[in-house]
């Protein structure tokens, strides 16, 4: 068996479609999408309107209908797994930390005052 191997013009060619690719805003997916709900084009219009393959809109339309069920579903785990939330559970618990470090430092302080040798008689 042979083996074929892609000549470096391909892999150049390829590197630039890969480094010049769109990227859509999560807006500009929703544009779209809508606008294929509308129905006023087909959706192979709009795709090659909008530079984009028919399984990407597809793709796009589904993962829109996905969210829009989950979020009228009450589903609001997604939002607390954002970074922000890691975050501020994170700065709560270290906080929680202090406190009781802070509070047992204290008692043995007072502990220590009136069992051992604070009492000024």
């Amino acid at each position: 068996m042979r083996k074929t191997t892609k000549s470096p013009g391909v892999k150049i060619v390829k590197d630039i479609k890969r480094a010049t690719r769109k990227h859509y805003s999560s807006e500009e997916k929703i544009r779209i999408v809508l606008d294929g709900l509308r129905g006023e084009d087909s959706i192979a219009e709009l795709c090659r309107r909008e530079g984009i393959s028919q399984g990407i809109y597809y793709k796009w339309s589904k993962d829109f209908m996905e969210a829009g069920k989950k979020r009228l579903a009450g589903d609001t785990a997604r939002s607390a797994n954002t970074d922000e939330v890691k975050e501020l559970r994170r700065e709560a618990k270290d906080l929680k930390e202090v406190v009781a470090e802070q509070t047992l430092e204290l008692r043995l302080l007072k502990k220590s005052m009136y069992d051992g040798g604070g009492d000024p008689e």
